[in-house]
Order: structure tokens, then sequence, then C-alpha cells
């Protein structure tokens, strides 16, 4: 075992302190990694808060690592020491079911192993990149191209693959009108891909505030929520909208926006249930669906694409001694668009 600086909530609701944890040794299909930069998802508040129901604390969030090979087990082929690499939101899965052979590790149906907030196979509860050191099987690790500097490429294991998957999937290019919903973490990748896939972007956020970000980002157009004439204007525009707001929505608002036979594909989690009218979904022959991050290799194909089109996530970097002032600031929308973590500073 190897003790690792981290920074940890000790219980429910209460602030992130330096402490240590015990990482695995590392094993034959092991890679060690020396964590460089560890982005704040809002759902490590969620989970830090309890948001999504009952955790395991101590908790070590941070699913969006990057760093360096370390170190490698004997039977390790797909990396070597000095490689520039990643991990995002999950660290294991059965590797046998259908989702899993099928390269969807993040449906696995016996569950994926969270790279925080988890139990993995060997009983032990999983810590995330809020610290030094990580230890992952080699599976679940990708590598960050040579392009991407490693501070803007941290985000992209979350924020980045959650927008990726669902856009490539309902078909985002060229002659696809898209809508972004919510100009945060998430969205504002969303906005970056959209674009570099050569859809006609829309972002629907809830003022105008952020309009200039937007539009340099590559929007094409961009809409307050909070104007009733945005929902009278914009009505049956859109072939697909992303939303990546983590607060009730009411979707039978959304819904009117789409195109006949669009889709409405939700990313956000809201803490609280929604409401909604089927008529909304029926009429128009309409889609309501989720998406939840991507398997491996699409992570990897993620990461490679936004090397090859020149972007990673607009950041603010911070130290370790400013965790808790950060999640304050993500709650309250503060943050332009992803505070990352030196952990050197651990």
């Amino acid at each position: 075992m190897t003790t690792v600086a981290a920074y940890a909530a000790p219980a429910p609701k209460a602030p992130l302190e330096r402490t240590t944890i015990e990482r695995r040794p590392v094993g034959e299909f092991d890679v060690l990694i020396d964590i460089k930069y560890a982005g704040i998802c809002h759902s490590d508040i969620h989970q830090v808060q309890e948001g999504w129901g009952e955790a395991i604390f101590p908790m070590v969030p941070g699913h969006e690592i990057a760093g360096v090979v370390a170190e490698v087990g004997p039977g390790v082929t797909r990396f070597a020491v000095g490689d520039r690499v990643g991990v995002g939101c999950m660290v294991d899965s059965c590797r046998e079911c259908d989702n899993c052979q099928a390269g969807l590790e993040q449906y696995c149906t016996s569950g994926m192993t969270g790279t925080y907030n988890a139990v993995g196979k060997d009983g032990e509860p999983t810590y995330g990149g809020y610290s030094q050191k990580i230890v992952v099987d080699e599976n679940y690790v990708v590598r960050i191209p040579d392009d991407l500097s490693l501070d803007v490429a941290a985000p992209l294991l979350c924020a980045g693959i959650t927008l990726y998957s669902p856009l490539k999937r309902w078909g985002a290019g060229p002659g696809k009108k898209v809508a972004i919903l919510g100009m945060g973490g998430l969205g504002h990748m969303g906005v970056k891909i959209a674009h570099a896939l050569g859809a006609e972007v829309t972002v629907l956020s809830q003022s105008l505030r952020k309009k200039d970000d937007g539009l340099r980002l590559g929007a094409d157009h961009y809409h307050a929520t909070s104007d009733p004439k945005t929902f009278r204007e914009l009505a049956g525009s859109f072939d697909l909208i992303v939303s990546t707001v983590s607060a009730p929505l009411d979707f039978n608002a959304y819904l009117t926006l789409l195109k006949t036979h669009g889709a409405l594909v939700n990313v956000g989690a809201p803490e609280e249930p929604v409401a909604l009218n089927l008529f909304s979904v029926i009429g128009g022959g309409k889609t309501l669906a989720g998406s939840m991050i991507g398997g491996i290799a699409e992570t990897q194909e993620m990461l490679d694409f936004c090397a090859e089109h020149g972007f990673g996530a607009e950041i603010e970097l911070i130290g370790a001694d400013g965790i808790n002032e950060a999640y304050e600031r993500v709650v309250d929308s503060d943050v332009r668009y992803r505070f990352v973590i030196d952990t050197a500073t651990i």
C-alpha cells in the first residue's frame, strides 16, 4: 500500500480537508498515475452533500483526472512510464455483460465501479482525483494526446465525454440545429463540440450574461430562457436539445422547441423529481432521453477529436486550499467554466 495526500469530505455536507489515503499496490494490469490536475464537477458536490442518496465517507471526490504514468504492472501493454493519461468517471466494470462487450462500460448491467464513492471488487472504497496518485486497471485509462495541455484536458474526462456521446449518438452535424441548454461546465463543452461537429448551435441559458462567451466558443445564436418570447419564437426549431441543467426544469415547455421527431437528451441530474405531460412527447413523435458519459473507447475518441480541433475546457486553475470556496462558487454558477485543482498543492 502507498500513503497518498488527498482532500476528503469526512462526513456529508462537511467541508473538504487535507488528509491521507492508502492506494493499493500496483497489480499485474495496473497503472500508477501521478495526478497533475483534477477537475471539479458539479456531481462532486451532489455526492458530498448526499443529494443523490446515501454516500460513502470519508469521500475523496474527483473523476476528471489528468496525469503521468509513474509505474506499470508486468502485464500492462497499453501504457508505459511517462505517458500522459487520464481517468474519468469509472475505474472498473464487470467486463462480461453485453454492454461491456459492446464498449458501453458506463451501462454495465452489474453496475460500473465509480472512480470514487463506490466499492471496488476488492471490497474497498474507491477514492478519486483530489489526490496526488491513483492506481487504475489499464483498461480504464485513456491516453491524452500531446496537443492537449493536461490542465485543460482534465475536465474532458467527464464534461467532454458527457456532451460528446449524446451529440454523436443523436447525429449532431451539418444541417442539424442543436441547442445546448445551460452554459456552464458541461454546456460550454457542448457548444465547442457541437460547433466542431458542424451543427448550427444555439445556447439556451437563463440570462444573456454569458452571451459573448457562448458566441466566442462557437454558438451561432444565444437566447434567454427567462424571456417568454424565446419559447414562442423558437417553437419547433431544433433537431436536438441537450440539457446540462442539474435543477428541475419544465420539460413540457422545452419539448415544444423540438421539430417533429426531435430529441431532448438530459445529461444533468436534478436531485428532485420532475413533472411531465406525456402528450408533450407523443405530439410530434418526440424523444425525451438520457445519456451518461461514454465508454472507454468513445472517451478516447473524444479526446482525439478535441485535440484534432484544438480545444480543451475553459478553466480556472486553483490550489487545493481553494476547493471549498470553489464548491460555493459552482453552486452559485460563478465559474468560467471549470475549476481545475493543481494537485501539486495538495
